[in-house]
């Protein structure tokens, strides 16, 4: 309740009070108890409002003096935090203010990163980590770098602010945020929503926070940070050459251009100033015309030795936000996609990597199968998911999407009856017979039909001749396909949401050879190699159910480290640009 509706609220119920009394006590009387009420309530007001204020300035005469008023300033501090939202100051704000209170609270509210005016060795690795946390694909401004050299530099230039008890119970807090900051980043990442739900778990708290600090006096913090890292190679390959990438790259800001475009206006005065940027004579005109606006980018085509055409297009798009600041962001979003997953990955399994257009399988760390693939279009991505190879299917029927029947199939029976005999398709009851679509009046269905629509297998069937399913909620699947010309396409974002396969042949022997392998039944297993090449040599379907069900992991990492440097895809769904928007606003 603020301090005026408070006021309002005594001042009426103590009129109910004495209105009864009115008569025989006079005017006079009633006013007394009123206004020495508000004066009471007023000064308890300001009372509790100066308890949590936080001092400005505290100068001490002695060394020996400080760290008792830090104590108590760290306790007060950490009381007006609570009451607005972690902020300890102007421009300074805790971000795991439950996690710092709670290791405070623990250390008896004693500061931690200084001793009688001077600071401790491990306060110094902490402002080293932050100075070069970039090699860990994180910002030195999350973990408050500004505020801290500010603090730190008053402290060394200036006698008095040395002996500040306030300016050192901020460094004191905000270093031990930016350490529990730093843990929470390295081992879970940025990108979960409700990560800091976790930080609020008391048991984990006292787990890992608060004794990873104290413990660190005794260790070192580089080791202790890289040890909170996911181990699985693929992490560690892209991050172990992150600090050649950071000490050499170019960190000139570079506006970043949206495209295609939410509004035509905003838009041509963001690519006016970004190609202004990169030297290109943009006049005047913040909205040139389109004879303008074409010779701009022929010249900056000409600049970059592209195809000279003057066209807009999302390759131009591409290549003007295409800067070492925009690469950093991308490689340090995949660094916490990685963190997503299990610490360390499986001995074998299947990697499918969808901005890249390939898939991947790995034995004992070594690449044994690398493929092409075709992905989901923007309209109908892939799903990321983790699974597990369970069956494979020799000649496969293809039972088409709801999804597709709504969109595709139903306005082509609109059209025209014969839609599905031109496609190769046919109308299934619920019994599992084939229905004459010609008499039916499909103008009567809006958004879906009562019975299933089905490709026979063969060579023409979408599927291709080989199918590979795995538990998951899209109805996704791997499968070979009746278009394998589309693999020598560059880009291949060209399906419903399925991934087709170039190398699939080679992905069936190797998971029979698996199964093989490791089965410990005294019964041989019902299938191998030898039985796959006779089924399809004779065009047979055949389902086959894997035992030791090979992992599966469908993932959108848009930058790798291959053939020594990172190599950078297209954000095809947009994914990395929403996630740099929401977590990485201003980087």
């Amino acid at each position: 309740m603020s301090t005026v509706a408070a006021i309002f609220y005594i001042q009426k119920s103590v009129e109910i009070t004495v209105k009864s009394e009115w008569m025989y006590r006079g005017n006079k009387l009633l006013l007394l108890p009123v206004g020495f009420l508000l004066v009471l309530l007023v000064c308890q007001c300001k009372s509790r409002h100066t308890a949590r204020a936080v001092k400005q300035k505290e100068i001490v005469k002695k060394p020996e003096e400080i760290d008792d008023l830090i104590s108590d300033n760290i306790r007060n501090v950490l009381e007006y935090a609570a009451e607005n939202n972690g902020r300890i100051g102007d421009s300074m704000t805790l971000r795991l203010r439950n996690v710092d209170s709670a290791f405070y609270e623990k250390n008896e509210y004693h500061n931690f990163w200084s001793v009688k005016e001077k600071w401790v060795p491990l306060a110094d690795s902490m402002r080293a980590f932050i100075h070069e946390c970039k090699y860990y694909g994180l910002y030195p401004s999350d973990y408050h770098s500004a505020e801290l050299d500010t603090l730190e530099g008053r402290i060394a230039a200036d006698s008095l602010s040395r002996k500040d008890a306030v300016v050192w119970t901020r460094a004191d807090l905000l270093l031990t945020d930016a350490f529990m900051s730093a843990l929470r980043d390295l081992r879970e990442g940025r990108l979960v929503p409700d990560s800091a739900s976790m930080t609020l778990k008391p048991l984990y708290i006292d787990s890992f926070f608060v004794p990873d600090l104290v413990q660190s006096k005794d260790r070192s913090l580089t080791t202790l940070f890289t040890s909170l890292e996911p181990s699985n190679e693929r992490y560690q390959v892209l991050r172990q050459h992150l600090k050649d990438f950071v000490d050499s790259m170019d960190t000139t800001h570079f506006l970043h251009v949206d495209y295609p475009p939410g509004d035509t206006l905003t838009f041509l005065k963001q690519l006016q100033e970004r190609l202004a940027q990169a030297h290109i004579n943009t006049g005047d005109d913040p909205y040139p015309d389109s004879v303008a606006l074409s010779q701009e980018i022929r010249e900056y085509e000409k600049m970059h030795k592209m195809k000279k055409d003057g066209k807009l297009s999302q390759s131009i798009i591409d290549r003007l936000n295409s800067n070492d600041n925009e690469k950093f962001r991308r490689i340090a979003i995949t660094l916490d996609r990685y963190k997503l997953l299990p610490d360390s990955l499986p001995e074998k399994y299947i990697w499918v990597n969808l901005p890249s257009y390939y898939l991947e399988v790995t034995d004992s760390d070594s690449v044994v199968i690398r493929s092409k693939i075709i992905i989901g279009k923007p309209l109908t991505p892939t799903p990321q998911l983790t699974s597990r190879i369970t069956d494979m299917i020799t000649y496969p029927q293809w039972t088409i999407p709801e999804s597709i029947i709504k969109k595709e199939v139903l306005p082509g029976l609109k059209k025209d009856p014969n839609y599905l005999a031109k496609k190769g398709y046919n109308l299934i009851d619920s019994k599992g017979q084939v229905v004459d679509p010609t008499p039916i009046k499909w103008s009567r269905y809006k958004t879906g039909i009562p019975w299933k629509v089905m490709q026979g297998s063969g060579d023409d069937n979408a599927l291709g001749i080989f199918k590979f399913n795995f538990s998951n909620p899209y109805s996704v699947y791997l499968h070979d396909t009746n278009q394998r010309y589309l693999f020598g396409d560059t880009k291949r974002a060209l399906s419903h949401g399925c991934v087709r396969v170039q190398q699939w042949e080679k992905l069936a022997f190797f998971i029979a050879e698996n199964d093989s392998a490791r089965n410990t039944s005294t019964k041989p297993l019902p299938y191998g190699v030898d039985s796959i090449r006779t089924w399809l040599t004779g065009k047979v379907k055949k389902t086959m159910y894997v035992r030791n069900r090979l992992p599966l992991f469908i993932e959108y990492m848009t930058c790798e480290y291959r053939n020594g440097h990172y190599v950078f895809y297209d954000d095809i769904y947009a994914s990395d640009q929403a996630l740099a928007d929401k977590y990485f606003a201003n980087k």
